[in-house]
């Protein structure tokens, strides 16, 4: 392993003043000892002079010595939280942003000789950078008196999401199960039945896509009602949602995909007297997986979002688009943030399988080497 890249000059310079701030404003107002603020300051000082000090952190046990410390200091500022907040708070608040910004950066800039090693830290960076931002979340929050009306801290969002398992599972089955899926797979599947009819018949081609192209721009806003009016309240008119958001993308990524095949290796299949057919399967299908997976994954965001939408004017008992609109018409907003947490968390492992799926597929396409 082999250190990185020096810090910037200014960057340096910006955390020694804030650790030299903290210990001027420790030093003026001492806290008794054993304090958490005590600890949290000493460990933000401690955890800003390995990351401002100038030296080639070379032994990963240095930069885990330094997340440690920020550890300690981020759960010592809110260990015994008093409002109102000290200005001190606010300058420990800078320290452990900036903090972990510097870990952040070195741990970027690691050049692991291991692949487990490098697939491993490909782990740990967003997870660190992911649990800063909820703990600035949360601080912030906390330490500015922020009413719960306007933003729950995320301590607050979790205890609705271990309070209310059942109602948020039952309006996950609703809305994702039920509703995005059904119509994913309906209009995923569709459309490529309809693009493999594109490819064989020229004016499908020129007549289709252009309609396609009208449709896709019309807003989801406006024919949800109007599906939820066609097909009832029941998870058919998600459904039917669903499909209207995700076909004509999923058409033109395929009819695309289906082009993708180079002129001299489709004269190649002509020289080996192979039918449409077989040209289809052995040739152009796979040419274009790249794009199905891609228009795959796209539609996978998508259907979730035209699930939840069609809740809006269509469920009236249950569902994420249901429980998102009566919670703020309740001023939950703890259950709201709840509700999107988990659509965000649906729609991301949605993707995430897609994008392992189209890596064992494709797994010969010059997108997916070096990954």
């Amino acid at each position: 392993m082999t250190g990185e890249t020096r810090q910037p000059g200014w960057l340096q310079g910006l955390a020694m003043l804030l650790a030299v701030a903290a210990t001027v404003v420790l030093m003026m107002a001492p806290a008794p000892q054993g304090d958490p603020q005590l600890l949290a300051v000493l460990a933000l000082i401690g955890a800003l002079a390995l990351g401002a000090l100038d030296l080639r952190l070379r032994s990963p046990w240095v930069l885990a010595l330094m997340g440690a410390l920020i550890a300690l200091g981020a759960s010592g500022m809110l260990a015994d939280l008093r409002a109102p907040v000290a200005p001190s708070f606010w300058a420990m608040f800078l320290a452990v942003w900036l903090g972990a910004w510097m870990l952040e950066e070195r741990l970027a800039n690691l050049a692991l000789r291991s692949e487990i090693g490098r697939r491993i830290m490909a782990l740990i960076v967003p997870l660190i950078f992911g649990l800063t931002l909820l703990w600035l979340w949360e601080a912030g929050v906390r330490g500015g008196n922020v009413p719960p009306v306007i933003l729950p801290a995320p301590t607050d969002i979790a205890a609705r999401m271990a309070g209310s398992g059942t109602t948020l599972w039952r309006d996950f089955h609703a809305t994702f199960v039920m509703g995005a899926l059904t119509g994913y797979a309906m209009g995923c599947g569709a459309a490529v039945l309809v693009a493999l009819a594109v490819d064989r018949y020229d004016f499908l081609r020129r007549g289709l896509l252009p309609v396609g192209n009208f449709a896709a721009a019309l807003p989801i806003v406006g024919t949800a009602p109007i599906m939820v009016m066609w097909f009832g309240f029941g998870w058919q008119s998600k459904a039917a949602v669903v499909v209207a958001m995700v076909f004509f993308p999923m058409l033109v990524n395929t009819v695309q995909g289906l082009l993708a095949s180079e002129a001299i290796q489709r004269d190649l299949m002509r020289t080996y007297s192979a039918s449409h057919r077989q040209s289809l399967l052995k040739l152009r299908l796979p040419a274009a997986m790249p794009f199905i997976f891609n228009g795959l994954k796209i539609c996978s965001t998508l259907a979730l979002i035209g699930a939840i939408v069609a809740e809006f004017f269509g469920s009236p008992t249950h569902g994420m688009g249901f429980r998102i609109s009566s919670g703020v018409g309740r001023l939950q907003l703890d259950m709201v943030w709840a509700t999107i947490v988990i659509a965000a968390i649906s729609g991301s492992s949605f993707y995430g399988i897609l994008a392992a799926l189209e890596k064992r597929v494709t797994f010969w396409h010059p997108s997916q080497r070096g990954r």
